[in-house]
């Protein structure tokens, strides 16, 4: 569907519900019903137009008609405008139902405001326009009476986990024949202009694809028996001030009991996932973290108790962003928890857990670019201090004599009903054979799956969708009323290991109603596998159908690659399978644990969805959104819109340089001048804070690399100071291709300035090479990465001698410096390869590096490389995630260097053939253009020469062939649609 502007001014209101502006997780309903006029046939069309704080689902006579907005900050929001006269009916009572999943907190995506809904149908008759329906005091609306808000967050990047009750669901409520004359009515809470929604603008995107993928195999069984007890508790929503405003880190002191209660002596064990765990008090002994069973990230208690009350305690500090604590306890015998301040809770009039917080007795939150030392030093220091005074006491009253704020945490921030920890915390698990009439699942049949049922366990298989999925999972099964299913995708298994998504509560718990059932998730989740637990069933539970929505941007798949390497051809597919699903309504890092647009990602990704799908309308709207920012830093936010204040000083430089790649990609000069101001905002608050030596010195996240570098966040860093140089060149170039060129000479002046600067203080004479580093004071760092290499190379820091020096590195790293640590900067490190034209190293370093990911089963490549970067706990755990675009490098680089396609002019007018063999002895592919069609080469080598190029290219492409004259060429021509 394509991109609709309104036309006309809006006569619809803001409408809203309840008595919360901005209710935590608050699944609300919104339904409107009237009559479509007789003369629906001379319709030319009829809009929805339609946005909502946070989200929203809406549905046209039970029909679901589409999801949105995209991501936006909240004085400019995005409106929808869905095309929907096929669905209206003629003379008939027709029905708008929509769903508003309103967040209630600010995350990496989203800034917290208060919930709202704005939506207006008009008829087009044509020239003429008729607004049949708009929001406003007529609507009702009702709270979604079958999803707990009451559930942990999914991650700190995104909102909330999902628990749905299917008793509680109402059916059809989206038709027109469901009667809610029982809702209340709608508030009208202001019209459009209100703040802090100021700014409506029409959406800059497609719509997203919805394509349906079943599972390929059921892979595992096993009978399985959880923990007694778990819960999760939202620490930071507890120990943070103010508010749910921002999504900034915090630390802080403070502690959680709960009182755990036997009838007979017991064996028990305590599990925890909390992050910046203290000492634990369990009854009289108090443990401290050196004496805990660790196996990262998770730490462990076992002993005998007595029969009786015993306290459970646990001192917790951050850092925290927003992941849930989670507690798990067991025992030989029935255990039980309940909350310490018991007998004080009949006059509390909210329902509590089975915990208490104790304190905060320090608390901030921290922003990264902000010198907060002091703060910093306090809180090291209070939580030794927090520790020893909170150890001795083992009771509500030694608590309060202490002087320590006591209170209880309330359910919807703390309970025992989600479904993530009893994926980890299982008392037993064993193994069975898969049997036929489970496998049915997975195949396309009208017999169901018969889910088998184990006494004394709960049944647990595993679904393997064949491939990385990113979309929104849906079922339909049969079972009698009140079993429980919980839904948890994961990414990676080998054998019986399984990677749990710590960090990310990629789950959904379902409790059924009798008979057959149908639920769609409107929660999106990335995934390879979903391991499916049916908990308390004494019969089987019959599945019917089980897929995945996946849902990306809608790009085709116009590019290609194959060669005479199924090696290669395997990794250039998983790094096309990778972008696709890392686009989003922006590009996101990845789609299991963050989903989040980082910027500095976000140049890398472009660079291949150019190579793979061609999209521009993604990159354009992602460059734009990055300025947003500016109300929280002129430095701009590494990941926007972003409740988040944090800066990557190198993140907004690459986003300097996409804006000028992009630019010249598409040959767009009014996108140059409108970026022009902005690129120059953020660097003049750059350039403010280089020293009297010419260099940046600054607070900042100062990264690069997850890799071992000396990189401080405080100091001269020299990657950064080189790719501010980069940002300077850039900005510079911009300004001459927007026709402004004397708006870049202060640039291209600080540049010069700045490379000398890097060649006077940061280099080493005598290990040849750039320090990592100046740290405050003046230390000079005595590591020596290749990554700071490698940006000197790339940026064309490093001259003459130096060059030479250092491009000798790029194939034989000296002893000692830190090797590349991840894909992300193996794409400069690629970059600097083919300045020199080095394609066999390339080849060499994607066989060994991303061929290691295929060895271990990959179809999406992984944020980190497994075999070369940190050490861990446990050998199985690769990678976090294991769907990475910033690791897609080789999407472009078969491409543009092996293929050789690359732009010779702005807006691909002219273009470059030049393919480089390396060891292979043919390849092929396409390339998409810009401006629509593609470019398609066939190469044949012999003795590492092309013998034989075949290119396929549109009338208007000027191409500029590169192959030995004794090469054969033959060059086809395809004509060009005229323009309309």
């Amino acid at each position: 569907m394509s991109i609709i502007a309104k036309r006309t001014p809006w006569k619809a209101s803001w409408i809203w519900g309840g008595t919360a502006e901005s209710p935590r997780n608050e699944w609300r309903w919104f339904r409107t019903s009237f009559v479509c006029p007789q003369d629906l046939e001379t319709m030319a069309r009829a809009v929805l137009w339609i946005t909502a704080d946070s989200r929203y689902e809406v549905y046209i006579n039970g029909k679901r008609v589409g999801r949105g907005p995209v991501r936006y900050f909240p004085t400019d929001i995005f409106y929808d405008g869905h095309e929907v006269g096929h669905l209206l009916r003629r003379g008939e009572i027709n029905t708008i139902a929509v769903q508003v999943m309103h967040f209630g907190v600010s995350n990496f995506q989203y800034l917290r405001e208060r919930g709202g809904l704005l939506a207006q149908l008009d008829a087009f008759y044509g020239d003429d326009e008729v607004t049949l329906v708009q929001t406003g005091e007529d609507w009702r609306t009702s709270v979604h009476a079958g999803q707990d808000p009451a559930i942990s967050r999914l991650s700190c990047q995104t909102a909330f986990a999902e628990r749905i009750d299917g008793r509680k669901l109402v059916k059809d409520w989206t038709a027109s024949a469901y009667s809610d004359t029982e809702w209340e009515r709608a508030d009208v809470i202001g019209p459009v202009g209100m703040e802090p929604w100021v700014r409506l603008h029409p959406r800059d995107i497609p719509y997203l694809t919805e394509e349906p993928v079943l599972p390929t195999r059921v892979i595992a069984l096993n009978k399985v028996v959880p923990y007694q007890l778990t819960a999760f508790i939202d620490a930071y929503h507890l120990m943070k001030t103010p508010g749910e405003e921002n999504a900034n880190h915090i630390r802080f002191c403070g502690a959680f009991a709960t009182t755990l209660r036997l009838r007979e002596e017991a064996e028990v064990k305590v599990t925890f996932h909390v992050g910046g765990l203290g000492i634990v008090r369990l009854g009289e002994r108090v443990y401290t973290a050196e004496e805990l069973q660790v196996e990262p990230p998770l730490a462990h208690i076992s002993t005998k108790l007595p029969a009786g009350d015993h306290v459970l305690l646990y001192t917790v500090h951050g850092p925290e962003h927003g992941h849930s604590n989670r507690v798990g306890v067991d025992a030989d015998q029935e255990i039980t928890w309940i909350s310490p301040l018991e007998a004080e809770l009949a006059e509390v009039g909210e329902r509590m857990s089975p915990f208490i917080q104790i304190g905060p007795s320090f608390t901030y939150s921290s922003i990264d670019y902000i010198d907060q030392d002091e703060l910093l030093a306090t809180w090291e220091a209070e939580q030794i201090r927090f520790a020893d005074r909170i150890a001795p006491l083992s009771s509500i009253e030694e608590l309060r004599a202490a002087g320590y704020p006591v209170a209880p945490v309330p359910h919807r921030v703390a309970n025992g009903e989600d479904a993530f920890m009893p994926q980890f915390a299982k008392r037993a698990s064993e193994a069975y054979a898969v049997p036929a009439n489970l496998q049915r699942i997975a195949v396309a049949s009208t017999d169901p799956g018969v889910v088998p049922v184990f006494e004394g366990g709960d049944t647990e298989f595993m679904l393997d969708f064949g491939k990385e999925w990113s979309g929104f999972l849906e079922f339909e099964l049969e079972a009698e009323a009140g079993i429980t299913i919980d839904w948890y995708g994961i990414e990676y298994r080998k054998d019986a290991y399984v990677q749990h998504t710590f960090g990310a509560d990629n789950t959904l718990r379902y409790v059924t109603r009798e008979g057959i059932q149908r639920y769609a998730s409107p929660i999106r989740r990335g995934f390879r596998y979903v391991i499916v637990t049916v908990r308390g069933a004494s019969k089987p539970v019959l599945i019917h159908d089980v897929w995945v929505i996946q849902s990306n941007y809608p790009a085709p798949e116009i590019g290609r690659f194959q060669s005479s390497d199924y090696k290669l051809n395997r990794i250039w597919d998983i790094s096309k399978h990778t972008t696709k699903l890392c686009m989003e309504d922006t590009f996101v890092d990845c789609p299991t644990y963050e989903q989040a647009f980082w910027v500095g990602d976000s140049r890398n990704e472009a660079l291949v969805n150019y190579y793979t799908f061609g999209g521009t309308e993604i990159v354009e709207r992602c460059l734009r959104l990055v300025p947003g920012s500016a109300f929280q830093t002129p430095l701009y936010g590494d990941q926007v819109p972003s409740a988040w204040t944090s800066v990557i000083p190198n993140w907004t430089f690459f986003w300097i340089a996409a804006c000028r790649e992009y630019a010249e990609h598409t040959g767009n000069r009014t996108f140059a001048a409108d970026m022009l101001p902005k690129m120059l905002l953020t660097l003049s608050a750059y350039l403010e804070r280089l020293n009297a030596d010419d260099l940046l010195d600054m607070k900042g996240w100062n990264l690069l690399d997850w890799a071992p570098m000396d990189q401080p966040n405080d100091g001269i860093v020299t990657h950064q100071n080189v790719m501010l140089v980069k940002a300077l060149e850039e900005t510079a170039a911009m300004a001459d291709f927007a026709g402004m060129p004397e708006r870049g000479k202060e640039c291209a002046a600080f540049a010069i300035r700045m490379k000398a600067a890097i060649n006077r203080h940061l280099w080493s004479e005598e290990r040849g090479a750039y320090l990592d580093c100046i740290h405050p004071g003046g230390r000079r760092s005595n590591i020596f990465s290749m990554q700071t290499q490698v940006m000197a190379l790339l940026v064309g820091v490093a001259e003459r001698e130096r060059h030479a020096r250092l491009n000798e590195y790029l194939t034989a790293t000296p002893e000692g410096f830190v090797p590349i640590g991840s894909p992300f900067m193996s794409f400069f490190y690629y970059e600097t390869l083919m300045k020199s034209g080095n394609v066999q190293w390339m080849l060499d370093d994607m066989r060994d590096n991303f061929g290691f990911m295929l060895d271990n089963d990959a179809t999406t490549c992984w944020e980190m490389y497994g075999h070369t970067t940190m050490n861990r706990a446990n050998e199985n755990d690769l990678t976090r995630s294991h769907c990475h675009a910033w690791s897609a490098a080789p999407g472009y680089f078969l491409g543009a260097y092996v293929l050789g396609v690359r732009p010779a002019a702005p807006g691909w007018a002219k273009v470059t053939i030049a393919p480089l063999t390396g060891d292979l002895s043919w390849a092929s592919g396409t390339v998409p253009l810009p401006q629509g069609g593609c470019i398609d080469v066939a190469w044949k080598a012999e003795s590492g020469d092309i013998a034989s190029l075949v290119v396929t290219a549109p009338e208007g492409v000027e191409l500029d062939i590169r192959v030995p004259a004794a090469c054969s060429v033959k060059i086809s021509r395809v004509r060009e649609l005229p323009t309309v």
